[in-house]
């Protein structure tokens, strides 16, 4: 890869839309790169063993722009946001334990949250997380005291962070 993107663009577009476009095809991009170095399945198995969860039957990267991770519990799927490859480490452990979680407990209970927080870091990374959704789009009175928006709803497909 030369670093080079070529973009086409029809001819009726004008510059203020097609800097739009190709500013989002960037970060895109720049996401996918960062994530392709990083083994979700073998983090995935390393962290359901050490905390004795479940292990997904799928762990994949997604476009999530508004989630940090989701889970369907029927398919035991789970897709986490290629914008936590930027983060640290633990900031992504902490949201697949998050989700791995779900297989175990479908809502945001205490007793799902008693499995999250056997994670050491959970904590940290929830205030993580928070002031990332704070700085991205969400105004104080928008999120709850766990970080998560108010009208989350919790149902057995899909289960979802944030």
């Amino acid at each position: 890869m030369d670093g080079v993107i070529q973009v086409r663009a029809p001819a009726a577009m004008s510059e203020t839309e097609l800097a739009a476009h190709v500013s989002e095809l960037v970060t895109r991009l720049e996401r996918r790169y960062r994530s392709d170095g990083i083994d979700l399945e073998r983090r995935a198995r390393t962290l359901a063993d050490r905390f004795d969860l479940p292990r997904p039957d799928s762990i994949v990267w997604a476009d999530q722009r508004s989630r940090w991770g989701s889970c369907t519990t029927t398919t035991r799927a789970v897709r986490i946001s290629n914008r936590l490859a930027a983060y640290p480490p633990w900031v992504l452990d902490y949201v697949i334990v998050h989700e791995l979680a779900h297989l175990v407990v479908a809502g945001h209970d205490a007793r799902f949250h008693a499995i999250v927080d056997r994670y050491p870091l959970a904590e940290r990374a929830r205030g993580f997380l928070m002031a990332v959704s704070y700085g991205d789009a969400a105004a104080p009175d928008e999120l709850g005291p766990d970080g998560t928006a108010p009208d989350e709803t919790v149902e057995d497909d899909p289960v979802t962070l944030f």
